[in-house]
């Protein structure tokens, strides 16, 4: 080849370079920015169709896209680009019912969860008491249904190892505690102290320590209130522990002014990544403050909601009954609300816009705040009022839930930890109608779950696997606890995700992963579609992005 021709060719070569480094550009330029490409996974979107998808992009914390890891490559260009390994992808969990600040409150205190007998609650005491030898003892999470002696605790050897020191224990539903003699002392409680809704347990004429759901507001004003700095650190604790499991908004169910400013200034100074729906207590002293504020609403705190309690629980037998308890009658629960006081404050806020949720266990319960509701609100769906638990329904009732457009919000968990004694407590017949999450499903079209935690654990993957199953860790029962109100999986994930955002005026934002929502999802190493019952168990939580930022990892 000549110096001439080898000239040309140079250039020629040249001129294809160019040409490809402009096509190139070209093609890039015509690509749509985004902040972050995640391909390679199974992303389960929960959108209507329950579709499946291989990527999605995100850009100023929302969803821009999702499909296949070939189109979204080809049409946008990431400042990051994660490639998921085949993982499995959904959107972030809801908790529709929980107690987050207590829950966090509860780590700065005694554990007593998981105690099999009240010698091992005196034994965690005991520990507790040695390192901090001052001041009030408090505790919660025992349960004496899970004791081989499965009767209520009384205060006796409370008053043996601490005599002048003041102990308080609330039991893991929070509607009954027990109190030693000095705390009883400094709350003014007596054989003849009286409160509507509450019981105060007696023996040989005594209060014996048992204090059941409104006696429990008579230790308020003597039990130490925890300072800013305390609620600050349960806020944060609580929000580690819940992101570190998948969870990404939660409903908090019951709390006052004070933790509600401090969520909204958490969230001002940055440090709240989580979505929180904070229910006002309606026995708040400050609810009428906060009832003339009117909705708040900002990126992570929605104030909406409002909680009442109609009963108390099944287990304490506070949990109000048309019929007498099966092991206890003629007891039939607690009513905690008086009707007129109810009445007054839901019309005030059905006008307002705001959200009421009742706390209803037993069948009498939700018959009366059904009727109650009836008075109030129309039948537009537009108000979106909830019945918290719903777990004793009488067939008629669940119908009307359909036709109030009431939305249950219900914890599967509560199944199967109550399972192993709830036919003892209210009987063949009645456990027909018990935790029916399937017939409320079929009648109203939606179920909103949660754990209610610290009452139950707070993994979101348990409440998956006891709505799906109703079977213990174990696989107790064979089939299932009443296996006909079991969920099927992808009921389950909406009412994990899509479902629970609904039940908080929050659909439209968060709930699915779809265009325009926001980025919040999961990632686990499992399909919860697909897997067996032993590897659900085994399942693990790989990352939580809230705002398409990466809150956790394993």
């Amino acid at each position: 080849m000549s110096v001439a021709e080898n000239r040309i060719f140079e250039i020629t070569g040249m001129k294809k370079l160019l040409l490809l480094l402009i096509v190139a550009i070209t093609a890039c330029q015509k690509k749509e920015q985004v902040d972050l490409l995640v391909v390679n996974a199974t992303i389960y979107t929960v959108d209507s169709a329950f579709s499946t998808a291989e990527a999605m992009a995100i850009r100023d914390g929302k969803i821009v896209s999702v499909g296949t890891s070939e189109e979204l490559e080809a049409k946008f260009l990431a400042d990051s680009s994660w490639d998921a390994g085949g993982s499995f992808i959904y959107p972030g969990f809801f908790d529709a019912h929980c107690h987050f600040s207590y829950y966090g409150l509860g780590l700065q205190q005694v554990d007593l969860t998981g105690t099999t007998s009240w010698e091992a609650v005196l034994t965690r005491l005991d520990s507790f008491a040695a390192i901090h030898p001052q001041g009030w003892i408090i505790g919660r999470g025992w349960d004496q249904n899970d004791w081989q002696n499965n009767d209520l605790p009384e205060r006796s050897q409370l008053d043996l190892r601490f005599p002048n020191r003041p102990v308080y224990l609330t039991r893991i539903d929070g509607h009954a505690a027990v109190a030693n003699g000095e705390a009883l002392r400094l709350a003014g409680i007596t054989a003849n102290t009286r409160i509507a809704g509450g019981e105060i347990q007696l023996a040989n004429q005594q209060p014996n320590g048992i204090l059941i759901d409104n006696a429990t507001t008579l230790m308020d004003a003597v039990v130490p209130k925890p300072d800013v700095a305390s609620w600050r650190r349960a806020l944060l604790d609580a929000q580690a522990r819940c992101l570190a499991v998948g969870l990404t908004t939660v409903a908090e169910a019951g709390l006052d002014c004070l933790q509600i400013v401090l969520m909204q200034q958490l969230e001002q100074e940055g440090l709240l990544k989580i979505g929180l729906y904070p229910m006002i207590s309606a026995t708040s002293p400050q609810f009428d403050y906060l009832l003339a504020q009117g909705v708040q609403r900002s990126d992570r705190v929605h104030v909406r909601g409002v909680k009442f309690y109609a009963d108390g629980a099944l287990g304490s037998r506070g949990a109000l009954l048309h019929e007498p308890y099966h092991d206890h009658g003629p007891h039939k629960g607690l009513l905690l609300t008086p009707k007129a006081d109810f009445l007054e404050k839901a019309e005030r806020l059905y006008q307002a816009g705001f959200q009421v949720n009742t706390h209803c266990i037993g069948d009498s319960a939700n018959t009366m705040v059904l009727n109650w509701y009836e008075q109030v609100v129309d039948t537009d769906r537009k108000h979106r009022w909830r019945i918290e638990h719903a777990q004793l329904v009488r067939e008629n009732d669940q119908e009307r839930f359909a036709a109030l457009a009431v939305i249950p919000s219900v914890q599967p968990t509560h199944a199967t930890s109550d399972m192993y004694w709830a036919e003892e407590r209210i009987g063949s017949e009645r456990i027909r109608y018990a935790y029916p999450y399937q017939d409320l499903l079929r009648k109203t079209g939606l179920l909103a779950l949660g754990t209610d935690f610290p009452v139950e654990g707070i993994d979101p993957l348990k409440t998956f696997y006891a709505a799906i199953f109703r079977q213990d860790v174990k696989g107790w029962p064979e089939g299932g606890f009443t296996p006909q109100q079991r969920l099927t999986r992808e009921q389950a994930l909406r009412g994990m995700t899509i479902w629970a955002a609904y039940a908080q005026f929050e659909e439209k934002e968060k709930g699915s992963l779809e265009k325009g929502k926001n980025a919040d999802f999961v990632v686990l190493d499992k399909d919860l579609l697909k897997a067996e019952r032993e590897e659900l168990l085994q399942t693990k939580v790989l990352n939580t992005v809230v705002n398409g930022k990466l809150v956790f990892t394993r």
